[in-house]
Protein backbone atom coordinates (compact mmCIF):
# COMPACT_ATOMS: atom_id res chain seq x y z
CA UNK A 1 0.00 0.00 0.00
CA UNK A 2 1.47 3.43 -0.89
CA UNK A 3 3.29 5.20 1.93
CA UNK A 4 0.99 8.20 1.60
CA UNK A 5 -1.80 6.22 3.20
CA UNK A 6 0.28 5.58 6.29
CA UNK A 7 0.37 7.71 9.42
CA UNK A 8 3.88 9.21 9.73
CA UNK A 9 3.80 8.13 13.40
CA UNK A 10 4.16 4.53 12.23
CA UNK A 11 7.92 5.01 11.91
CA UNK A 12 8.13 4.71 15.71
CA UNK A 13 6.87 1.14 15.62
CA UNK A 14 9.01 -1.97 15.33
CA UNK A 15 9.97 -2.37 11.67
CA UNK A 16 8.75 1.16 10.88
CA UNK A 17 5.06 0.29 10.60
CA UNK A 18 2.03 -0.64 12.69
CA UNK A 19 0.99 -4.22 13.08
CA UNK A 20 -2.37 -5.83 13.48
CA UNK A 21 -1.74 -5.83 17.24
CA UNK A 22 1.14 -3.94 18.85
CA UNK A 23 2.63 -4.07 22.35
CA UNK A 24 2.91 -0.68 24.02
CA UNK A 25 5.35 -0.45 26.92
CA UNK A 26 7.59 2.29 28.26
CA UNK A 27 10.86 2.97 26.49
CA UNK A 28 11.76 5.89 28.77
CA UNK A 29 15.43 6.31 29.75
CA UNK A 30 16.36 6.10 33.45
CA UNK A 31 15.48 9.04 35.69
CA UNK A 32 12.54 10.23 33.57
CA UNK A 33 9.47 11.33 35.49
CA UNK A 34 6.92 11.46 32.65
CA UNK A 35 7.35 10.01 29.15
CA UNK A 36 5.14 10.15 26.08
CA UNK A 37 5.47 6.83 24.29
CA UNK A 38 6.36 7.54 20.62
CA UNK A 39 4.05 4.85 19.16
CA UNK A 40 0.77 6.70 18.54
CA UNK A 41 -2.54 5.83 16.85
CA UNK A 42 -2.15 2.13 17.59
CA UNK A 43 -4.85 -0.30 16.54
CA UNK A 44 -7.68 -1.57 18.68
CA UNK A 45 -6.86 -4.49 20.98
CA UNK A 46 -3.19 -3.52 21.21
CA UNK A 47 -1.55 -4.65 24.44
CA UNK A 48 -0.44 -2.17 27.13
CA UNK A 49 2.17 -3.31 29.65
CA UNK A 50 2.68 -1.16 32.78
CA UNK A 51 5.68 -2.03 34.94
CA UNK A 52 5.90 -1.68 38.74
CA UNK A 53 6.65 1.84 39.95
CA UNK A 54 4.82 3.53 37.07
CA UNK A 55 1.36 4.42 35.84
CA UNK A 56 0.07 4.73 32.26
CA UNK A 57 -2.34 7.43 31.08
CA UNK A 58 -4.33 6.37 27.99
CA UNK A 59 -5.39 9.40 25.92
CA UNK A 60 -7.83 8.85 23.03
CA UNK A 61 -9.25 11.68 20.95
CA UNK A 62 -7.84 14.33 23.30
CA UNK A 63 -9.49 12.83 26.41
CA UNK A 64 -7.98 10.85 29.28
CA UNK A 65 -9.78 7.52 28.97
CA UNK A 66 -8.18 5.72 31.87
CA UNK A 67 -5.13 5.64 34.17
CA UNK A 68 -3.59 2.17 34.53
CA UNK A 69 -1.45 0.85 37.37
CA UNK A 70 1.06 -1.94 36.87
CA UNK A 71 -0.26 -4.88 34.86
CA UNK A 72 -1.20 -5.94 31.29
CA UNK A 73 -4.25 -4.51 29.45
CA UNK A 74 -6.06 -4.54 26.07
CA UNK A 75 -6.67 -1.08 24.64
CA UNK A 76 -9.87 -0.35 22.72
CA UNK A 77 -9.51 2.41 20.14
CA UNK A 78 -11.34 3.57 17.01
CA UNK A 79 -8.36 2.58 14.86
CA UNK A 80 -8.63 -0.68 12.92
CA UNK A 81 -6.14 -2.20 10.48
CA UNK A 82 -6.64 -1.26 6.83
CA UNK A 83 -9.77 0.80 7.54
CA UNK A 84 -7.73 3.42 9.39
CA UNK A 85 -5.38 3.74 6.41
CA UNK A 86 -8.26 4.32 4.04
CA UNK A 87 -9.49 7.05 6.35
CA UNK A 88 -6.02 8.58 6.42
CA UNK A 89 -6.19 9.14 2.66
CA UNK A 90 -8.53 12.07 3.26
CA UNK A 91 -6.32 13.71 5.90
CA UNK A 92 -2.89 13.47 4.26
CA UNK A 93 -1.89 10.36 6.16
CA UNK A 94 -2.72 11.78 9.62
CA UNK A 95 -5.08 9.65 11.68
CA UNK A 96 -8.38 11.28 12.61
CA UNK A 97 -8.54 9.05 15.67
CA UNK A 98 -5.43 10.02 17.60
CA UNK A 99 -4.44 7.99 20.66
CA UNK A 100 -1.27 7.72 22.69
CA UNK A 101 0.04 6.75 26.15
CA UNK A 102 1.94 8.67 28.82
CA UNK A 103 4.04 6.66 31.26
CA UNK A 104 4.42 8.37 34.65
CA UNK A 105 6.81 7.24 37.37
CA UNK A 106 4.90 6.95 40.66
CA UNK A 107 7.78 5.56 42.74
CA UNK A 108 9.57 7.99 45.02
CA UNK A 109 12.04 10.25 43.28
CA UNK A 110 15.76 10.07 43.76
CA UNK A 111 17.25 12.30 46.44
CA UNK A 112 17.30 15.86 45.09
CA UNK A 113 19.66 18.34 46.70
CA UNK A 114 18.78 21.92 47.62
CA UNK A 115 20.65 24.89 49.07
CA UNK A 116 20.01 28.54 49.88
CA UNK A 117 21.35 30.65 46.99
CA UNK A 118 21.55 33.73 49.22
CA UNK A 119 22.42 33.82 52.96
CA UNK A 120 19.81 34.11 55.71
CA UNK A 121 20.37 37.24 57.82
CA UNK A 122 19.64 36.78 61.53
CA UNK A 123 20.87 38.40 64.74
CA UNK A 124 22.86 36.29 67.16
CA UNK A 125 21.04 36.68 70.52
CA UNK A 126 24.28 36.24 72.49
CA UNK A 127 26.84 38.20 70.47
CA UNK A 128 24.16 40.69 69.31
CA UNK A 129 25.65 40.86 65.81
CA UNK A 130 24.04 40.33 62.42
CA UNK A 131 24.99 36.86 61.19
CA UNK A 132 24.76 35.27 57.74
CA UNK A 133 23.67 31.63 57.62
CA UNK A 134 23.66 29.11 54.79
CA UNK A 135 21.56 25.94 54.71
CA UNK A 136 21.45 22.87 52.47
CA UNK A 137 19.90 19.43 52.36
CA UNK A 138 17.78 17.15 50.17
CA UNK A 139 14.22 15.97 49.55
CA UNK A 140 12.19 13.28 47.78
CA UNK A 141 8.73 13.52 46.20
CA UNK A 142 6.19 11.25 44.53
CA UNK A 143 3.36 11.50 41.98
CA UNK A 144 0.13 10.34 43.64
CA UNK A 145 -2.39 11.49 40.99
CA UNK A 146 -0.99 11.01 37.48
CA UNK A 147 -4.01 12.47 35.66
CA UNK A 148 -4.03 15.64 37.78
CA UNK A 149 -0.28 15.98 37.34
CA UNK A 150 -0.58 15.75 33.56
CA UNK A 151 -3.57 18.04 33.10
CA UNK A 152 -2.77 20.76 35.65
CA UNK A 153 1.01 20.99 35.56
CA UNK A 154 2.68 19.30 32.58
CA UNK A 155 0.17 19.55 29.73
CA UNK A 156 -0.20 17.37 26.66
CA UNK A 157 2.55 19.08 24.64
CA UNK A 158 5.36 17.73 26.84
CA UNK A 159 7.13 14.64 25.58
CA UNK A 160 9.32 14.00 28.64
CA UNK A 161 10.61 15.51 31.88
CA UNK A 162 13.18 14.25 34.36
CA UNK A 163 12.96 14.50 38.13
CA UNK A 164 15.20 17.53 38.58
CA UNK A 165 13.53 19.53 35.80
CA UNK A 166 10.18 19.37 37.59
CA UNK A 167 11.37 21.40 40.59
CA UNK A 168 13.72 23.63 38.60
CA UNK A 169 11.03 24.60 36.07
CA UNK A 170 7.95 24.80 38.29
CA UNK A 171 8.80 25.08 42.00
CA UNK A 172 12.32 26.49 42.51
CA UNK A 173 11.38 29.99 43.72
CA UNK A 174 8.34 28.79 45.63
CA UNK A 175 10.42 26.22 47.50
CA UNK A 176 13.12 28.76 48.38
CA UNK A 177 10.50 31.20 49.66
CA UNK A 178 8.91 28.63 51.97
CA UNK A 179 12.24 27.27 53.26
CA UNK A 180 13.56 30.76 54.04
CA UNK A 181 10.27 31.84 55.59
CA UNK A 182 10.07 28.94 58.05
CA UNK A 183 13.77 29.05 58.98
CA UNK A 184 13.83 32.81 59.50
CA UNK A 185 10.72 32.69 61.68
CA UNK A 186 12.28 30.01 63.89
CA UNK A 187 15.68 31.69 64.13
CA UNK A 188 14.10 35.02 65.01
CA UNK A 189 13.09 33.58 68.40
CA UNK A 190 16.20 31.43 68.90
CA UNK A 191 17.26 32.03 72.54
CA UNK A 192 20.85 30.72 72.45
CA UNK A 193 24.05 31.34 70.55
CA UNK A 194 23.73 30.40 66.88
CA UNK A 195 26.58 27.89 67.17
CA UNK A 196 24.08 25.40 68.61
CA UNK A 197 21.64 25.54 65.70
CA UNK A 198 22.46 22.14 64.22
CA UNK A 199 21.00 20.42 67.25
CA UNK A 200 17.56 21.47 65.94
CA UNK A 201 17.84 20.69 62.22
CA UNK A 202 15.58 17.63 62.51
CA UNK A 203 12.82 19.72 64.10
CA UNK A 204 13.25 22.45 61.47
CA UNK A 205 13.00 19.83 58.72
CA UNK A 206 9.73 18.51 60.12
CA UNK A 207 8.32 22.05 60.11
CA UNK A 208 9.34 22.82 56.53
CA UNK A 209 8.01 19.62 54.92
CA UNK A 210 4.28 20.44 55.39
CA UNK A 211 4.83 23.91 53.91
CA UNK A 212 6.34 22.39 50.77
CA UNK A 213 3.54 19.82 50.61
CA UNK A 214 1.04 22.65 50.27
CA UNK A 215 2.72 23.69 47.03
CA UNK A 216 2.73 20.09 45.73
CA UNK A 217 -0.73 18.80 46.59
CA UNK A 218 -2.77 20.76 44.07
CA UNK A 219 -0.72 19.24 41.25
CA UNK A 220 -1.03 15.58 42.28
CA UNK A 221 2.36 15.45 44.01
CA UNK A 222 3.46 14.62 47.55
CA UNK A 223 6.61 15.57 49.45
CA UNK A 224 7.84 12.26 50.88
CA UNK A 225 10.88 13.45 52.75
CA UNK A 226 12.60 16.76 53.44
CA UNK A 227 15.83 17.08 55.38
CA UNK A 228 18.33 19.77 56.34
CA UNK A 229 21.89 18.45 56.16
CA UNK A 230 23.57 21.48 57.77
CA UNK A 231 23.14 25.09 58.80
CA UNK A 232 26.48 26.91 58.66
CA UNK A 233 27.65 30.32 59.82
CA UNK A 234 29.22 32.08 56.86
CA UNK A 235 32.46 34.06 57.14
CA UNK A 236 31.93 37.60 58.38
CA UNK A 237 34.73 39.97 59.41
CA UNK A 238 32.74 41.83 62.06
CA UNK A 239 31.49 38.64 63.71
CA UNK A 240 35.02 37.21 63.69
CA UNK A 241 36.30 40.30 65.52
CA UNK A 242 33.59 40.01 68.16
CA UNK A 243 34.32 36.31 68.69
CA UNK A 244 38.06 37.02 69.02
CA UNK A 245 37.39 39.76 71.56
CA UNK A 246 35.25 37.40 73.63
CA UNK A 247 37.95 34.72 73.43
CA UNK A 248 40.59 37.21 74.63
CA UNK A 249 38.33 38.21 77.49
CA UNK A 250 37.93 34.57 78.49
CA UNK A 251 41.71 34.06 78.47
CA UNK A 252 42.20 37.21 80.55
CA UNK A 253 39.68 36.00 83.11
CA UNK A 254 41.47 32.64 83.39
CA UNK A 255 45.07 33.94 83.53
CA UNK A 256 44.39 36.95 85.72
CA UNK A 257 47.62 38.95 86.25
CA UNK A 258 49.59 36.62 84.00
CA UNK A 259 47.48 37.73 81.00
CA UNK A 260 49.43 41.01 80.77
CA UNK A 261 52.69 39.05 80.95
CA UNK A 262 51.58 36.81 78.08
CA UNK A 263 50.61 39.84 75.98
CA UNK A 264 54.06 41.31 76.60
CA UNK A 265 55.66 38.12 75.29
CA UNK A 266 53.51 38.27 72.16
CA UNK A 267 54.51 41.89 71.49
CA UNK A 268 58.22 41.25 71.90
CA UNK A 269 58.06 38.11 69.75
CA UNK A 270 56.32 40.08 67.01
CA UNK A 271 59.01 42.78 67.14
CA UNK A 272 61.76 40.18 66.86
CA UNK A 273 60.22 38.12 64.07
CA UNK A 274 58.74 40.89 61.89
CA UNK A 275 61.62 43.27 61.17
CA UNK A 276 60.59 44.40 57.69
CA UNK A 277 59.97 43.27 54.11
CA UNK A 278 61.35 39.83 53.22
CA UNK A 279 64.01 39.52 50.59
CA UNK A 280 65.93 42.72 51.37
CA UNK A 281 68.93 42.51 53.69
CA UNK A 282 68.96 46.28 54.16
CA UNK A 283 65.30 46.30 55.03
CA UNK A 284 65.88 43.43 57.45
CA UNK A 285 68.64 45.30 59.17
CA UNK A 286 66.61 48.49 59.34
CA UNK A 287 63.63 46.62 60.72
CA UNK A 288 65.71 44.87 63.33
CA UNK A 289 67.39 48.09 64.25
CA UNK A 290 64.02 49.67 64.78
CA UNK A 291 62.97 46.68 66.90
CA UNK A 292 66.16 46.85 69.01
CA UNK A 293 65.91 50.63 69.23
CA UNK A 294 62.45 50.28 70.65
CA UNK A 295 63.97 48.48 73.64
CA UNK A 296 63.72 51.55 75.84
CA UNK A 297 60.07 51.96 74.92
CA UNK A 298 59.41 48.33 75.81
CA UNK A 299 61.58 48.33 78.94
CA UNK A 300 58.69 47.96 81.30
CA UNK A 301 57.08 45.33 79.05
CA UNK A 302 60.30 43.32 78.85
CA UNK A 303 60.76 43.49 82.60
CA UNK A 304 57.20 42.25 83.10
CA UNK A 305 57.52 39.53 80.46
CA UNK A 306 60.94 38.08 81.19
CA UNK A 307 61.05 38.19 84.94
CA UNK A 308 59.00 35.64 86.84
CA UNK A 309 56.44 36.94 89.23
CA UNK A 310 58.06 37.09 92.69
CA UNK A 311 56.43 36.26 95.95
CA UNK A 312 57.48 37.57 99.32
CA UNK A 313 58.83 34.76 101.53
CA UNK A 314 56.92 33.98 104.67
CA UNK A 315 58.29 35.90 107.63
CA UNK A 316 60.07 33.50 110.02
CA UNK A 317 60.77 34.12 113.69
CA UNK A 318 64.33 35.29 114.43
CA UNK A 319 66.17 34.25 117.58
CA UNK A 320 68.43 36.93 119.05
CA UNK A 321 71.53 35.96 121.00
CA UNK A 322 69.60 36.80 124.14
CA UNK A 323 67.21 34.00 123.29
CA UNK A 324 64.22 36.35 122.71
CA UNK A 325 62.06 35.93 119.59
CA UNK A 326 61.54 38.86 117.28
CA UNK A 327 60.64 39.47 113.63
CA UNK A 328 63.08 38.43 110.93
CA UNK A 329 65.20 41.14 109.41
CA UNK A 330 63.97 42.80 106.22
CA UNK A 331 64.25 40.54 103.14
CA UNK A 332 67.16 40.99 100.80
CA UNK A 333 66.55 43.30 97.83
CA UNK A 334 65.12 41.69 94.70
CA UNK A 335 67.52 40.21 92.19
CA UNK A 336 68.75 42.57 89.53
CA UNK A 337 67.59 42.08 85.93
CA UNK A 338 69.62 39.73 83.80
CA UNK A 339 72.57 41.32 82.07
CA UNK A 340 72.03 42.66 78.59
CA UNK A 341 73.73 39.64 77.07
CA UNK A 342 70.90 37.46 78.36
CA UNK A 343 68.10 39.87 77.49
CA UNK A 344 65.59 37.74 75.52
CA UNK A 345 64.83 40.62 73.18
CA UNK A 346 68.48 41.00 72.27
CA UNK A 347 68.88 37.24 71.87
CA UNK A 348 65.87 36.98 69.59
CA UNK A 349 67.11 39.96 67.59
CA UNK A 350 70.51 38.39 67.05
CA UNK A 351 68.95 35.09 66.07
CA UNK A 352 66.79 36.85 63.46
CA UNK A 353 69.84 38.59 62.01
CA UNK A 354 71.63 35.25 61.72
CA UNK A 355 68.61 33.76 59.98
CA UNK A 356 68.35 36.68 57.52
CA UNK A 357 72.05 36.41 56.77
CA UNK A 358 71.66 32.72 55.98
CA UNK A 359 74.04 31.67 58.78
CA UNK A 360 71.45 29.45 60.47
CA UNK A 361 68.51 27.48 59.14
CA UNK A 362 64.84 28.15 59.76
CA UNK A 363 64.69 25.02 61.95
CA UNK A 364 67.65 26.19 64.04
CA UNK A 365 66.07 29.61 64.46
CA UNK A 366 62.76 28.16 65.62
CA UNK A 367 64.50 25.79 68.06
CA UNK A 368 66.52 28.62 69.63
CA UNK A 369 63.50 30.92 69.80
CA UNK A 370 61.52 28.18 71.54
CA UNK A 371 64.39 27.70 73.98
CA UNK A 372 64.52 31.44 74.82
CA UNK A 373 60.76 31.68 75.33
CA UNK A 374 60.72 28.54 77.46
CA UNK A 375 62.86 30.31 80.05
CA UNK A 376 60.15 32.90 80.72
Amino acid sequence: MPFGFRNPNETAYVGGKKHFVDVIKSSAPPGVLIWKQPEEDFNANSTLIVNPGEQAIFVDGGQIVQVFSNGTYKLQTQNYPFISRLRNMLSGGISRYNCFVYFVRDAQSQEIRWGTPAPLNVRDPVLLVNTKLGANGSYKYQIVDAALFLTKLVGGNTNSMNQNELVENYFANQFQMKIRSVLTAQLKNWPEELLGLESEIERFSEMIQPALNEAFQEYGLRMCQFSIASITIMDDEYRDRVEKAMADKGVMNILGDRWAQQQAVNILDHVATNPGGAGSGAAMGAGMGMGIGAGSAFASIAQQAFQPMTQQPLQQPYVQPSGRFTSAPAPAPAAQPAPAADDPLAVLGKLKKLLDAGLISEQEYNDKKREVLSRL
